[in-house]
């Protein structure tokens, strides 16, 4: 296939209507690409494509294959390497033709059984999260993409990025699970934090935990964001042994399902805040010693056990 003229639209098919490939396309589509054909099987993916993307048939990935010059593949990270596999034993891909994935773990490597079948391998995940909905075509921009690719293949993939409202970046193949890894920490842990937190919240009787919560965690993000270690504030850092002592002790009376998450997160606190020299090691051995007497004294299927709601 020849390179894209800046501005020309593309043929574009979506194998894995799920959250991401049906926004992704129809956010493409508003670019001015033809969106071709998309395949899903479920009732919800069913949904999307009629929400998201009105008028693209549903077809079989073969069907969608044949017909694209870029083909997104927006599967589970566990299916890529065999749908990978599937299309290119079917003879549905062809020779120039763009493959790319979205999947942040995975670089080009995963897509070797359609690269032998000559397309042009390209990994291009989205660092953001998805409703599945059209309130996610706006989220798309400013979205920072992490992309792996050939030299002849980066033309492409960020004028698709632009056209995705987004911002590139690049991940060397080596590096695309420690990327994800950093990705998921950051966002997935974020949301067990924030959960976690208002059950302490509405354990303490607060009547709207997430109201309460939402101006705090909005500055702690930004001064994180903006100032890394910096931000860090509250009875760790200050060394306050008696308030961490009591927030163990209140914990584990009324939320114990929590007092893990709590006590892995002091630790790296405490690490963090004796590396920048703002907590003394004697303040922080102290209150380390509460942290391994907290767990040792709690009942193991009371801390890792979440009561139903």
């Amino acid at each position: 296939m020849r390179q894209r003229p800046q501005g020309q639209a593309l043929r574009v098919g979506v194998v894995g209507a799920g959250r991401v490939g049906a926004v992704l396309a129809a956010k493409l589509a508003a670019a001015g690409h033809e969106i071709v054909a998309a395949a899903g099987e479920s009732d919800a993916s069913h949904s999307r494509i009629a929400a998201l993307l009105p008028g693209v048939a549903n077809e079989k990935p073969t069907v969608v294959a044949r017909t694209a010059d870029v083909l997104l593949l927006t599967v589970p990270d566990d299916m890529l390497a065999n749908v990978a596999a599937m299309l290119a034993a079917s003879g549905a891909l062809h020779e120039g033709q763009y493959v790319v994935h979205t999947s942040g773990r995975h670089g080009l490597a995963v897509l070797d059984p359609a690269a032998e079948a000559g397309v042009r391998p390209v990994a291009m995940h989205p660092a953001m999260t998805f409703t599945g909905t059209a309130l996610d075509l706006d989220r798309l921009d400013g979205c920072v993409f992490g992309l792996t690719a050939g030299a002849a293949e980066r033309p492409l993939v960020e004028s698709l990025v632009a056209d995705l409202g987004g911002r590139p970046t690049w991940v060397p193949e080596a590096m695309r699970t420690l990327y994800h890894a950093g990705l998921a920490h950051g966002a997935n842990h974020l949301v067990t934090l924030v959960s976690e937190a208002m059950e302490l919240l509405a354990a303490a009787g607060v009547d709207e935990p997430a109201d309460t919560l939402r101006p705090l965690l909005r500055a702690a993000l930004d001064n994180a964001l903006d100032q890394g270690d910096a931000a860090l504030t509250g009875p760790i850092v200050r060394g306050d042994v008696n308030t961490v002592r009591a927030h163990l002790e209140d914990i584990a009376s009324n939320a114990p399902h929590t007092l893990a998450s709590y006590v892995a997160l002091a630790r790296a606190t405490l690490a963090r805040a004796v590396t920048d020299g703002r907590l003394l090691p004697i303040r922080a051995l102290k209150i380390n010693q509460l942290l391994d007497e907290a767990l040792a004294d709690a009942p193991a299927s009371r801390v890792w056990t979440r009561e139903p709601r």
